[in-house]
């Protein structure tokens, strides 16, 4: 159990330090000072950053499948899109604070295309836009993205609880896309 309280210790100061210096700016040895620990003892729990990284981002990547998987199982393209946004957005809520850190970091941006939640990724993509998505919703989805990502880095949201931006984030989503569909 120790040593479970330890990798969450190391994992949750190296988020904090992902967000004040991205992961390229952040070291092994940053992440033992903060600790208060060694370098090695940073190495018994993982080998390289990218192992921390990896840690870090796959807890809400395993949980893609359900979501999409809970979508695809919708019969109407709009019943598909609508739970698929849902169930990202309520994860992005739930994360948002790993999301503001690394969500246009290259190293996460390479660990996530290498990843096997990568085809999960795409499964979502092709839902929202629905079959046989126009340019406008093609544009509409990926912007509908690109700002929940952002809505975990603005400070001007930090301050929202968790069922307030949830809501805020959904109706805002959903009025882009169904002005596409």
């Amino acid at each position: 159990m120790a040593g479970r309280r330890a990798r969450e210790r190391l994992l949750s100061a190296a988020v904090e330090l992902f967000a004040e210096h991205g992961v390229s700016g952040t070291s092994l040895q940053m992440i033992a000072d903060r600790l208060g620990v060694t370098k090695a003892a940073v190495y018994h729990q993982f080998r390289a950053k990218e192992e921390i990284v990896l840690a870090v981002i796959e807890p809400p990547l395993l949980r893609l499948a359900p979501i999409a998987e809970a979508a695809g199982k919708r019969r109407s393209p709009a019943a598909r899109r609508d739970t698929a946004l849902a169930g990202i957005i309520d994860l992005v809520v739930e994360h948002r604070r790993i999301a503001a850190a690394l969500s246009f970091d290259p190293m996460v941006n390479q660990l996530v295309r290498r990843h096997d939640a990568i085809k999960v990724l795409e499964c979502l993509q092709d839902l929202l836009t629905g079959p046989d998505p126009s340019d406008a919703t093609r544009v509409a989805v990926t912007m509908v993205s690109g700002g929940l990502m952002i809505a975990g880095t603005d400070p001007r949201l930090a301050a929202l609880d968790d069922a307030a931006l949830r809501d805020h984030l959904l109706a805002t989503a959903r009025r882009a896309l169904r002005s596409r569909s």
